[in-house]
């Protein structure tokens, strides 16, 4: 994986507003009010960044169709990536400072989750969004986001397609779920599970029915992966 340049990102994210920075590092479970968490700003974020992620791949890969583009972004802006942005941000080191004493969940469970770092992410790209402005935080995501295009064009993933390999050689095969579909038309987010045999193996959210499989199938594989 080539090393990402979250350094601009960084800066727009100290120079927050306390109280806007504060709501960053908010957990839903650490707040009376839902709405004071980071959850509205990820959502906004995660606009932010789909569309700044599209933009740069419309400018730089002219001879690529609209398929090849929408593989890269899934992969590019997926919630692994987001995750490896936040870690270059020190999240994980924030939210335990911002912690309260009587958290409900307790903090390293959260730290350890790659969705809360992925969305904590999309929260700082949201809030810079909001504070600092488009061009600011536009330029900011471009460098942080530079690494995980290139990995995407040179290395793509189809967790789908290596979870059907896998339980191939089971004599099993994955059954894929639409369990919710939210939104506006422009703007849904769907959420699929994968079931073996039955069961469960793992759920993903996306901006589409697809990248919400793809993953749903990458947590499925770790789980089957995971050495015994």
């Amino acid at each position: 994986m080539t090393p990402s340049d979250a350094s601009a990102l960084n800066d727009l994210l100290d120079r927050l507003e306390p109280s806007l920075y504060r709501k960053v590092f908010t957990h839903s479970s650490w707040t009376e009010r839902r709405s004071e968490s980071y959850e509205r700003l990820a959502f906004l974020g995660d606009s932010v960044l789909g569309m700044v992620v599209a933009s740069m791949l419309y400018d730089e890969f002219e001879e690529a169709t609209a398929g090849d583009l929408t593989k890269i972004r899934a992969q590019a802006a997926s919630r692994a990536a987001c995750a490896r942005v936040a870690g270059e941000l020190q999240v994980a080191k924030r939210l335990v400072e911002h912690a309260p004493t009587s958290a409900e969940l307790p903090v390293d469970e959260l730290i350890a989750a790659q969705s809360v770092l992925a969305e904590v992410c999309e929260a700082v790209i949201g809030a810079s969004y909001l504070q600092h402005g488009l061009s600011a935080t536009k330029a900011a995501v471009q460098s942080a986001f530079a690494a995980e295009i290139v990995d995407a064009r040179a290395n793509p993933i189809d967790f789908k397609s290596r979870l059907q390999e896998l339980l191939a050689r089971r004599g099993e095969k994955p059954e894929y779920v639409l369990l919710s579909a939210e939104g506006p038309a422009h703007e849904m987010r769907f959420e699929c599970s994968v079931e073996i045999r039955g069961d469960q193996y793992g759920s993903g959210t996306g901006r589409s029915k697809k990248e919400a499989e793809q993953a749903a199938a990458e947590i499925a594989l770790r789980a089957l992966e995971k050495p015994s």
